[in-house]
């Protein structure tokens, strides 16, 4: 299997993009990668690797530049020719923590939508107390949606947690203002009523505040208010964290607690770190591209690879097709 990285994606690129591709290539036997980028500042951190392959390209796209004409006028960026790697069949999956609407961009223009997939959804695993996460989709491919857009992301969700992460029968919820049947938007009554009418297990509608008790697996929404929840929940666990912090150095009594609880506070810390289980999975296109979270270390980069190679060798895209494809024809390929 190979995957194709943009080694200068990210705030930390390319050192802990390239750590964390040696991590994962020693790891990984029959994992092979290749990272696009400046070869002379990738070289500072790998020689020559069996396992490591470098396309040299000095151009790169940053978040200043508008994303749609970054991907068509940078021809020789690192993540369009990522993309491109997939493409022209020269690699499985392809990852980027660099410019999230330009690697969206580059999905969409380079590499393809899924047949019967109207807009692909840009989907992390969002963590829970119970340790399992749950998939949130979409938090920003598309700010707008139609009512069969919801479905689609709700049958790409159940198929993804149940084959990579393997829950049987995954809880499909739609996120929403009340969990009443008849509550909400147009969009999400409509939507409602689709998903219920699906081959996936919906359990109907849930509210933000419950996302993190783990109220379902799957959770569903458009991306404008995803986006706002994924944005909240990244923002509430700083500023908890940043509070605690604060309390924990009031006092020589306070500190010598922190202390003692460090290592339990380092593991809650673990916990809400979504990057953990991955990247964010741009699903519906017709290869697996992970956007892995723009602060990413070598832990983050490292677990991103695992989640492709897991999606690789699962035949996620397949299935997406398959089970969508299957739908009544009036569900899909409306594109507006």
């Amino acid at each position: 299997m190979r995957i194709a990285i943009d080694a200068m994606g990210g705030d930390h690129a390319p050192k802990e993009i390239v750590l964390g591709v040696k991590k994962a290539v020693d790891h990984f036997k029959e994992l092979n990668i290749t990272l696009i980028g400046d070869e002379n500042k990738i070289r500072q951190y790998v020689s020559n690797h069996p396992s490591i392959q470098i396309i040299h390209t000095e151009e790169r796209i940053t978040n200043d530049d508008e994303p749609v004409k970054a991907v068509r006028r940078k021809k020789n960026a690192s993540l369009v020719l990522m993309a491109n790697e997939v493409k022209e069949g020269r690699a499985d999956a392809c990852i980027s923590a660099g410019n999230t609407g330009a690697l969206m961009s580059a999905g969409l223009f380079v590499i393809g939508r899924i047949k019967g997939i109207d807009r692909p959804a840009l989907s992390p695993t969002l963590p829970t107390i119970n340790g399992n996460g749950f998939l949130m989709l979409d938090v920003g491919a598309n700010v707008d949606a139609k009512p069969q857009h919801l479905r689609q992301y709700g049958i790409i969700g159940s198929i993804y947690m149940e084959k990579v992460r393997k829950i049987k029968q995954p809880r499909v919820g739609l996120l929403n203002v009340g969990t009443e049947n008849g509550k909400g938007s147009d969009l999400t009554k409509k939507a409602f009523e689709l998903l219920e009418n699906s081959p996936i297990h919906f359990i109907g509608n849930v509210e933000a505040r419950d996302l993190l008790d783990g109220v379902a697996d799957v959770v569903v929404t458009d991306g404008f208010s995803g986006n706002v929840a994924l944005k909240t929940i990244e923002g509430t666990a700083l500023t908890l964290f940043k509070m605690l912090k604060e309390k924990f150095m009031t006092n020589p009594k306070t500190k010598i607690a922190a202390l003692l609880a460090k290592n339990e506070l380092k593991g809650l810390k673990n916990q809400l770190d979504y990057s953990e289980y991955g990247g964010a999975g741009l699903f519906g296109l017709k290869a697996p591209v992970i956007k892995a979270h723009g602060s990413s270390n070598q832990q983050a980069i490292f677990s991103a690879i695992q989640q492709a190679i897991t999606i690789v060798e699962t035949d996620v895209v397949k299935k997406i097709q398959t089970e969508v494809n299957m739908l009544p024809s009036s569900s899909h390929g409306e594109e507006s």
